[in-house]
């Protein structure tokens, strides 16, 4: 079994007299429910960092009155076994340390600071879930500052999020290096996310219209269609098995703002709901 702490005081001495050694450590942070995309943002840490740290807490403050967090996953025990097997990888320096803190370790009674996040964070998650990036922004700078890490390390799966967090980092001078890791993905296309386990086997076959879709983005841009209206007609009618679509997207891949043409930074990006789960994809889009 691996190593566990449980408070901002123990794991921050540790990674404060790993980091005087001069040795560089990574931070995988995690709601748990760990899946192979988790796993694989772990052993890019192993094999980069001298140490890794992987957090896992699930923020209460990211989820909005009528969302999940009362029936969000939470598999601890199953956790700390992929973590302590991902450990045990050839060439490992040493298995990955949990960092495991309570909500009242994380938001004390009396807690009433909160990050305000950067404009990133305005469009698409933000017209649909208003105080999310809010609850993100705080959770991660707070965990930024318990674990002082030379890394840190996201998937791309959370594209908004990766961005509210970069630009976070920049706006604050955190120093923290930011690693975006690419998304994970099941033979069919599926992207892999801890609330897959909430679907049928006929909603999970719907749920496959999403990559679907983003796949026919990256093809009508590969036959020279530019015209994002064009392009987002197509997106639609192959969501169409969705039970609602919360937004698909062609956007800007820095601001996150609507474009008319396709250009070089470009990103298409969807969230869509199948019965009572929300599932979120996204594709950078390639034009040559």
């Amino acid at each position: 079994m691996i190593e566990t702490i449980q408070t901002c005081g123990k794991i921050r001495d540790l990674v404060l007299k790993w980091r005087g050694q001069g040795q560089t450590v990574g931070l995988v942070p995690t709601m748990g429910a760990l899946h192979q995309g988790h796993l694989s943002l772990v052993r890019q840490s192993l094999a980069d960092c001298d140490h890794t740290v992987v957090s896992i807490f699930v923020n209460p403050t990211q989820f909005g009155p009528s969302e999940d967090l009362d029936k969000y996953p939470r598999t601890l025990d199953s956790d700390l076994k992929l973590l302590g097997d991902a450990g045990k990888t050839n060439g490992v320096k040493e298995p990955p340390i949990a960092f495991i803190p309570s909500g009242n370790e994380m938001y004390p009674a009396g807690y009433s600071t909160f990050v305000h996040p950067p404009s990133v964070a305005l469009p698409l998650e933000g017209e649909f879930r208003p105080d999310h990036f809010r609850g993100v922004a705080t959770v991660v700078l707070k965990l930024f500052a318990a674990i002082p890490a030379s890394t840190a390390f996201f998937g791309r799966k959370d594209y908004q999020q990766f961005r509210v967090i970069e630009e976070m980092t920049k706006d604050l001078n955190l120093g923290v290096k930011l690693r975006a890791c690419e998304t994970v993905r099941e033979a069919d296309g599926l992207a892999l996310s801890s609330r897959n386990r909430y679907l049928s086997p006929d909603d999970r076959t719907k749920a496959l219209s999403l990559s679907r879709a983003l796949s026919i983005c990256q093809s009508l841009i590969q036959q020279g269609i530019r015209d994002v209206d064009q392009i987002s007609c197509a997106m639609q009618q192959e969501l169409s098995v969705m039970d609602k679509i919360d937004y698909a997207a062609i956007v800007d891949s820095e601001t996150l703002l609507p474009i008319k043409t396709i250009q070089s930074n470009t990103v298409a990006l969807i969230a869509a709901h199948i019965g009572g789960t929300r599932l979120i994809d996204n594709c950078v889009l390639q034009t040559h």
